[in-house]
């Protein structure tokens, strides 16, 4: 195994980085941080706060508060006041200025006994799935250099499979909670389009932009879930079924496949005959919709800037962001018909259902010669359908073979969905 976190200091279990001192909480991160390889540190942390002010925020927390003592890391699409949000771009803080006051969820999150350890990079301006960005480095994949972490939340998710963090926040348009969190064998919880913590978000897309985040461990995704989500209401004798790779995808990575169907197996059924057939047909222009409707939005953010910053854009979203500036009336109309269609459709399934369950990524994580426009279809065929229907997704690792890992999206009707709990809770 080529490892790039070989020399890290053991991960942490949730509970030791509470009982932790301030001190020693703030001591540890920037140790782990140190250790960290310089590619992975250069692509994955964008700021990190200074050790002593880390402590002295530890150490205000009330002991009563459900997330005391648990330090975290923040995606550069929230603001810190008095920091530069980039969104992983060279300029956006020039156009933009720095904010005077903290995002939403950083408000909250202080509140429930959290505090922020630091920000961190990821794909530019959030459009990308793979973790790539020439500005800062492509991220690589905690414990495997040659493969890279998966995006847009890149850089949360590699310093929390790293053991840098317990948890760090994330954004999720098209999957770019469930994809990384796959690929770096986390749990993930991305909420619903609208919501109040990603409302003060720089956007990608509103329409389907969330919020989220990774811990990586089922235990920390339950504690962080119960204080930002919880609690739910007691339901027994869930209903759900799943899809497997090889319906959503022709070409689909057997050794993927088996994994992901063994893991679902222990949840649920497969999908019947007539609902796979049902939802499939609902989701048939998903990734077409999804990039009409993501693309256009992205460009009516961007528009001002991409004549006179042309040159500061990674060439490929300059070149995804203008062209949508030349989609027909009509296909944005269509695409908009397929997503009130889709939402129609999960409506429907959820009538009978409590949880459906899609595989997350089409493989494992990618050498970067595989980040092909072919790779961002796959992926996007699994993710997309969640993504237009507007839903919560908790997503759930699944081991392969020599370390690398998959994942499961478990899709809920509501972000207070008792299935969370159920599938968390330790038997």
């Amino acid at each position: 195994m080529d490892t790039i976190a070989q020399k890290m200091p053991a991960t942490l279990p949730w509970t030791a980085w509470s009982a932790l001192a301030p001190a020693a909480a703030a001591r540890a991160i920037q140790t782990r941080v140190a250790a960290l390889a310089p590619a992975l540190r250069s692509a994955a942390l964008t700021w990190l706060r200074p050790e002593r002010e880390l402590a002295l925020d530890l150490a205000a927390r009330r002991a009563t508060d459900p997330l005391c003592g648990i330090p975290y890391f923040l995606k550069d699409l929230f603001d810190l006041g008095g920091i530069p949000t980039r969104a992983g771009s060279t300029f956006l803080d020039q156009v933009r200025g720095t904010p005077t006051a903290d995002s939403a969820i950083v408000t909250r999150l202080r509140a429930l006994g959290a505090s922020c350890a630091g920000k961190t990079q990821l794909v530019e301006f959030a459009s990308g799935l793979t973790g790539e960005n020439p500005h800062f480095g492509d991220c690589p994949h905690p414990l495997f250099s040659d493969r890279l972490s998966g995006g847009s939340s890149s850089g949360s998710a590699a310093l929390v499979a790293a053991g840098v963090v317990p948890l760090a926040l994330g954004t999720d348009t098209g999957g770019s909670i469930r994809v990384p969190a796959a690929w770096c064998g986390l749990y993930g919880f991305r909420l619903t389009p609208a919501q109040e913590w990603i409302s003060d978000a720089f956007p990608l897309a509103p329409t389907m932009d969330t919020a989220g985040w990774f811990t990586g461990t089922a235990e920390g995704m339950l504690a962080t879930w119960q204080a930002l989500v919880g609690p739910a209401s007691q339901l027994a004798n869930f209903r759900g079924c799943y899809l497997p790779l090889s319906a959503l995808l022709p070409t689909a990575d057997l050794v993927t496949d088996q994994a992901c169907t063994a893991a679902a197996e222990k949840i649920c059924p497969l999908a019947d005959a007539a609902t796979q057939a049902e939802l499939l047909a609902a989701w048939r222009d998903a990734v077409d919709a999804y990039i009409t409707i993501g693309m256009s939005e992205a460009y009516h953010v961007h528009r001002d800037w991409l004549a006179p910053y042309r040159e500061h854009y990674d060439p490929l979203i300059w070149q995804r962001f203008s062209a949508a500036a030349n989609y027909p009336a009509a296909q944005i109309q269509a695409a908009h018909a397929t997503l009130a269609r889709m939402r129609q459709a999960f409506a429907k399934y959820f009538l009978n259902h409590d949880f459906l369950i899609l595989p997350a990524v089409p493989c494992a994580a990618p050498h970067k010669a595989d980040c092909t426009p072919e790779l961002r279809r796959n992926i996007l065929t699994l993710t997309a359908p969640a993504s237009l229907g507007g839903l919560p997704v908790l997503s759930l690792p699944v081991p392969l073979p020599f370390g690398l890992t998959a994942g499961l999206q478990i899709i809920l009707p509501h972000a207070k969905s008792p299935v969370v709990p159920w599938l968390l809770k330790p038997e």
